[in-house]
């Protein structure tokens, strides 16, 4: 899956953004977020991503308050970092989320779950978690199909700034625990690979 970006005049303020990102033609099926300042066009995720987000959603819908919900396509926006992200699912209160229209507050969110795709990792590894952690999201969930290691699924917690510090992680076949307030444990043996 590759990605095509956009430039970014650095001239432009995030409004002028922001406005460019909500009225571009989108190819039909792709996922269309501004990455540090560029817009970047991205193809529909591959299958296996798909049944990866969907085995985490179904787990988290088990432990998650009423009043939460666990979003796909929601965007998310991170103007000091120039970020507009989509992420693979994203978990926040309902109440707070019904009141926006095109796009969240990053602050808003509990946690976000990227799921990398070979062409594009580095943004799920670099960019999205620095961005993530700048805004306050309490946790980040990282599960990189193409780790230079092996498979991995990584939480990330404690925001600083802009960096997170790693949690917990667990190779695919292990078992990786979400603390409170999820309070639950993801099986990494259902993952497809490759």
């Amino acid at each position: 899956m590759s990605a095509l970006t956009v430039g970014h005049d650095p001239e432009q303020s995030w409004d002028d953004l922001v406005r460019f990102w909500e009225e571009m033609e989108r190819p039909e099926g792709s996922k269309v977020e501004i990455i540090e300042g560029i817009v970047t066009v991205s193809p529909a995720p591959a299958s296996r991503h798909n049944v990866i987000a969907a085995r985490i959603q179904r787990r988290l819908y088990s432990v998650i308050p009423e009043d939460w919900e666990i979003f796909q396509t929601q965007a998310i926006a991170v103007p000091s970092r120039l970020g507009m992200f989509i992420p693979d699912l994203l978990v926040a209160p309902v109440q707070e989320c019904a009141e926006t229209e095109t796009y969240l507050p990053a602050a808003l969110a509990e946690l976000v779950v990227e799921v990398t795709s070979r062409k594009n990792a580095r943004h799920d590894r670099v960019s999205k978690p620095a961005a993530y952690a700048s805004a306050g999201i309490p946790f980040y969930l990282l599960v990189d199909r193409w780790a230079p290691d092996g498979p991995t699924a990584t939480l990330y917690g404690e925001p600083h700034g802009d960096v997170y510090r790693p949690l917990a992680v667990a190779k695919f076949g292990e078992p990786l625990v979400l603390p409170a307030p999820f309070g639950v444990t993801i099986d990494t043996s259902d993952f497809p690979t490759e």
